[in-house]
C-alpha cells in the first residue's frame, strides 16, 4: 500500500508549461486582470481576441487556487434550485441568470475544442444522488423545475439509477445531460497557454499590493512592477489577499478536500460510474465521487484535512468507499489535498462596479468551472460595450457579509464533527 500524503491530483497529473515570470518595471495595457484563475483567464481571452491588450498578475502559480484544485465538475445552473434563484433575484434577472448558467457548460466544452486543450473532457452529464427520501423529494423538485426550462434532465430509479450509480445505495439520481468532467488544471493551464499564445503579457509569483486611480488611469502595483491601465477585472475568488482588496468582504471562506486512490482495474472498479459522470449525493455535507481518466476514484466532502492526520483521511475515505462500493475491496490511497471556496449567504455571486472601469466577481459557492468561464467572458463583453445586460446578473448592492470569519470557523467546526461521526461509524 502506498504512503497516502498531501498533494493535489491534478498538480502531479498535468505538466505545468507555462513559464513563472514575475512583473518587473513598468507595463501599459488596455486591461490588467488580477487573478489567474478560469474567470480571469477567460476574461483575457476574449479581450485579447477582440483587439484589446492584457497584463495578467497571479499571486501565485496559475492554478494554483480553486481553479486547479476542485473536483472538475462541469455543472450547469447554481447550487440552488431554478426556482429559489428567481424567488431572490426577481423573475427577470434569475431567469437570466438560470438560462446563462444553465448554457454554462456548452460553452465550456466548445471553448475547449475550439482551443484544442487537452483536458480529459467528457461530456457525459453529472449525477445528483438521493441518499434518503428527503434527497429523492430534493431531486424530484430540481426535476421538474429544469424540465419546465427545457433542459435535458433525467430522473433515474430502480435498476438502471444502481447501473449508472454502481451502487445499491442509491435510490434515485438526477442525470444532468449538459454536464460533464474535466481535469481542472489542465483546463486552467489551457487557457492560460491560449491567452499567451494571443499576446498576452501573463505573470505569475506577482501579488498586488496596491491600486489607485490618478490622472484618469488605474496604477496596479506589486513588490517588484506596475501596470498602468485603463480597465481592470479582479477575479481572485476565495483565494483573496491584501488589505487593499475590499472584496474579502463580500464572501466567507469555506473548504473543500479530496482524497484520490490508485488507478483501480478490474469489474468491480469498472461497475463504479461505469457510464463517467462525476456526482455527488444530497446530503448537507456532501460527498462527491468521480474517477478519472487513469481510473482512479476521487472522493471529496466539504471541509479540510489539510490539518489532520493521515489516518483520519484514510479512515473517512474507507467509510464512503465501503458504504457505497464495498465490492472494491481494500482501495489504496494516495493523495489529499484541501481548497477553498467562496460563499455567499444565498449561495449566490456577487458581481461589482465599484469604480469606473473596475469590475470584480466572487461568490461562485463551488461551481467556478463554468460560472467562471461564463462571468470571465461576460465581463469582457461588458468592459468592451458598457452594457450591463450582457451580465448574467446585475451588479450587486448587497452589503458586505458579517462576520466572515466567524462563519467560516462555524461551519469548519460542524463539518469536521460530521466527519469525525462519518470516521467512528456514528453517522454517514
Amino acid at each position: 500500500m502506498s504512503q497516502l500524503r498531501q498533494g493535489c491530483l491534478w498538480e502531479s497529473v498535468t505538466p505545468l508549461n507555462m513559464p513563472v515570470h514575475r512583473l518587473t518595471g513598468e507595463h501599459k495595457a488596455d486591461v490588467c486582470v488580477i487573478g489567474g484563475g478560469i474567470t480571469g483567464l477567460s476574461a483575457a481571452l476574449h479581450l485579447l481576441e477582440r483587439g484589446r491588450s492584457v497584463v495578467l498578475l497571479e499571486g501565485h502559480t496559475i492554478g494554483h487556487g480553486g481553479s486547479g484544485r476542485n473536483v472538475g465538475l462541469v455543472n450547469a445552473g447554481t447550487w440552488i434550485r431554478p426556482d429559489d434563484v428567481e424567488a431572490t433575484l426577481g423573475h427577470p434577472a434569475g431567469s437570466r441568470l438560470n438560462a446563462a448558467l444553465g448554457e454554462a457548460p456548452a460553452q465550456v466544452f466548445a471553448l475547449i475544442e475550439r482551443l484544442g486543450i487537452d483536458c480529459q473532457a467528457r461530456h457525459e452529464g453529472t449525477l445528483h444522488m438521493a441518499h434518503n427520501a428527503a434527497g429523492i423529494a430534493d431531486l424530484q423538485a430540481r426535476h421538474a423545475q429544469w424540465t419546465r426550462r427545457g433542459a435535458p434532465v433525467e430522473l433515474l430509479d430502480g435498476a438502471r439509477c444502481q447501473a449508472y450509480c454502481g451502487t445499491d445505495k442509491i435510490a434515485a439520481a438526477l442525470l444532468d445531460h449538459r454536464a460533464g468532467t474535466i481535469n481542472p488544471m489542465a483546463y486552467t493551464q489551457g487557457l492560460a497557454a491560449a491567452v499567451a499564445r494571443l499576446g498576452g503579457r501573463v505573470f505569475q509569483q506577482s501579488p498586488v499590493q496596491r491600486l489607485t486611480r490618478a490622472d484618469g488611469h488605474w496604477q496596479v502595483q506589486t513588490g517588484s512592477g506596475s501596470v498602468q491601465t485603463q480597465q481592470v477585472v479582479i477575479s481572485t475568488g476565495a483565494y483573496t489577499e491584501g488589505d487593499w482588496n475590499a472584496l474579502r468582504q463580500q464572501y466567507f471562506r469555506g473548504y473543500y478536500y479530496q482524497v484520490a486512490s490508485a488507478p483501480l482495474h478490474g469489474a468491480a472498479a469498472d461497475a463504479v460510474l461505469p457510464h463517467g459522470q462525476g456526482s455527488w449525493d444530497t446530503r448537507t455535507v456532501l460527498s462527491s465521487i468521480r474517477r478519472d481518466d487513469q481510473g482512479r476514484l476521487l472522493l471529496g466532502s466539504l471541509g479540510r484535512v489539510d490539518n489532520k492526520p493521515a489516518w483520519f483521511v484514510r479512515r473517512w475515505a474507507d467509510r464512503i468507499q465501503r458504504h457505497y462500493f464495498p465490492a472494491l475491496g481494500k482501495v489504496d490511497w494516495q493523495l489529499h489535498w484541501t481548497g477553498c471556496i467562496d460563499f455567499t449567504p444565498d449561495h449566490l455571486m456577487r458581481l461589482f462596479e465599484p469604480a469606473p472601469g473596475l469590475v470584480a466577481v466572487t461568490g461562485y459557492n463551488g461551481r467556478g468551472n463554468t460560472t467562471g468561464t461564463v462571468v470571465g467572458k461576460a465581463l469582457a463583453d461588458f468592459l468592451l460595450s458598457g452594457e450591463a445586460e450582457r451580465l448574467p446578473v446585475g451588479f450587486s448592492t448587497a452589503r458586505p457579509v458579517s462576520t466572515p470569519g466567524l462563519r467560516t470557523a462555524f461551519y469548519e467546526s460542524g463539518f469536521s464533527l460530521y466527519h469525525a461521526g462519518q470516521c467512528l461509524r456514528v453517522v454517514l
